[in-house]
């Protein structure tokens, strides 16, 4: 079976991109994208109905959703050992997914996307700049976290790796000056040193720094 993923440069799809490669399975890719309305065409929607990336052709059927993506690849793929099968090390797993989403979902939708909390146009620039404050807060507990840890969960690398790595980035993207940050900045740069996630980053011509 060879899957196909839907994505988008610098979107969250990259982070089941950076998984596909870690695996080293055959992989296609197709580009879709927002900026273009790709997305929003018949064709995609027929493939993903929710309008958005990423989505991943699994042959008879179609998954979405970074967390799922990345979890169903990781447990199809035991030996990369990118989900612990100990019973708490796969519930932290599940645990930085979910607030990654949530975050994702939320303040970083605050600050590209204001027109999803309110329609009122005048309002849109103080949702922004409360999203940028919170995400300030967020990425100083993510750097708390990681205080201790070399990878998300502990020593161990994982798929809540490259989601965070998307995180930082768009930190990056968004103005905040996330080398403040020096663990989150320490896990970057490791990041960056692994060769799924410098291959994809230069096929997405995309960079963590800006």
């Amino acid at each position: 079976m060879k899957f196909k993923l839907y994505y988008s440069p610098g979107a969250c799809s990259l982070a089941p991109h950076i998984v596909l490669k870690e695996i080293g399975i055959p992989f296609e890719v197709e580009l879709v994208s927002t900026s273009d309305s790709t997305t929003s065409t018949e064709k995609y929607l027929s493939i993903n109905s929710k309008g958005r990336v990423p989505a991943l052709d699994i042959g008879d059927s179609t998954l979405t959703e970074v967390s799922a993506i990345m979890t169903y690849l990781a447990l199809l793929h035991p030996k990369s050992e990118l989900i612990s099968k100990k019973p708490l090390e796969m519930a932290r797993t599940i645990e930085w997914m979910n607030w990654l989403a949530t975050i994702h979902a939320t303040v970083i939708a605050q600050n590209w996307r204001a027109e999803r909390f309110s329609d009122n146009v005048d309002s849109y620039s103080d949702i922004q700049a409360k999203g940028f404050e919170e995400l300030k807060k967020v990425s100083s507990d993510i750097d708390k976290k990681l205080r201790l840890n070399e990878w998300a969960i502990g020593n161990k690398y994982s798929i809540a790796d490259p989601y965070l790595l998307v995180l930082y980035r768009w930190g990056n993207r968004i103005g905040v000056d996330m080398s403040q940050f020096a663990n989150s900045t320490s896990h970057a740069k490791k990041m960056e040193m692994r060769n799924a996630v410098s291959s994809v980053l230069e096929f997405e011509g995309i960079s963590i720094w800006k």
